[in-house]
């Protein structure tokens, strides 16, 4: 097998030399890499076709939503908006908990509201010193 990749190599540098890879498409931009590795492989290449067609699995798009949830709890400063959107986080957390079938110390942690209501508290504290 190694003569095989020295034989590779040197096609490669030779290429390289008669600059045949100096005009490709996406040069200078980092290769995306895509993280199968908790889908089974036979599944891989359905969830590869699903993903260049435009759609997600189930699983990703509640990921999406997770994360997008996430961002949204250090701007609201309303505290009913915080129990509705943390209520809402924690039920699309536990569905993609009970999606995955992950054992319970790799789950995804719950948010609780209590401590997000203190951190607003603290936060429209800080404000109202600060003059804003």
């Amino acid at each position: 097998m190694d003569i095989i990749w020295k034989i590779a190599d040197e096609k490669i540098r030779e290429a390289m030399e008669r600059g045949e890879f100096d005009n490709l498409p996406g040069k200078g931009k980092p290769v995306e890499i895509e993280d199968l590795s908790l889908v089974p492989p036979d599944l891989r290449p359905a969830y590869k076709l699903l993903k260049n067609a435009g759609y997600l699995p189930p699983e990703m798009e509640l990921r999406k939503e997770i994360a997008t949830l996430e961002a949204m709890l250090e701007e609201i400063d309303d505290e009913r908006v915080l129990e509705e959107t943390v209520a809402i986080l924690n039920e699309k957390i536990l569905s993609l908990n009970i999606m995955e079938k992950r054992s319970l110390p790799l789950e995804r942690k719950q948010y609780y509201a209590d401590a997000l209501r203190r951190k607003l508290r603290l936060k429209k504290v800080r404000a109202a010193k600060e003059g804003k």
